[in-house]
């Protein structure tokens, strides 16, 4: 089995946590907020993403083929990953919210509910990339 390369994933996850971390450190009603927030937000959205990418990849082994994990959908990836168990039902939960939260209006009230995930999205996207770099 090749190995599933992770650093896309990696500078992302670095650019989120920098973004988080800034976001701490500035007034909520100034500029440095927005665009700390705008980058949160746009941060969150390309690890989403391709942390079901990288999925797809660790699960291709355990399909008939790659085109039957190329038909899967976001939230049946992570429901194979619970099946295989590479992860477990409280994280499978957890992504599908995460995932459940870019489809509503991406106002201010979807960044500021992106706020309230960030922190376990950190902990759950470094856990899937261990999951998915482990041959």
């Amino acid at each position: 089995m090749t190995s599933i390369n992770t650093e896309y994933l990696s500078r992302h996850l670095e650019t989120l946590e920098k973004s988080y971390e800034l976001i701490k450190t500035a007034q909520p009603d100034s500029i440095d907020y927005e665009v700390y927030r705008n980058s949160l937000v746009k941060g969150f959205e390309i690890t989403l993403e391709q942390s079901g990418r990288l999925l797809r990849k660790k699960l291709v082994p355990y399909f008939a083929s790659k085109k039957m994990v190329d038909t899967l959908s976001f939230k049946d990836l992570f429901r194979y990953a619970l099946k295989y168990s590479l992860i477990d039902e409280k994280t499978v939960d957890r992504w599908f919210r995460c995932r459940n939260s870019t489809a509503h209006d991406y106002g201010r009230a979807f960044a500021e509910e992106t706020l309230t995930l960030i922190d376990d999205f950190i902990a759950d996207v470094k856990s899937l990339k261990k999951v998915i770099e482990n041959e």
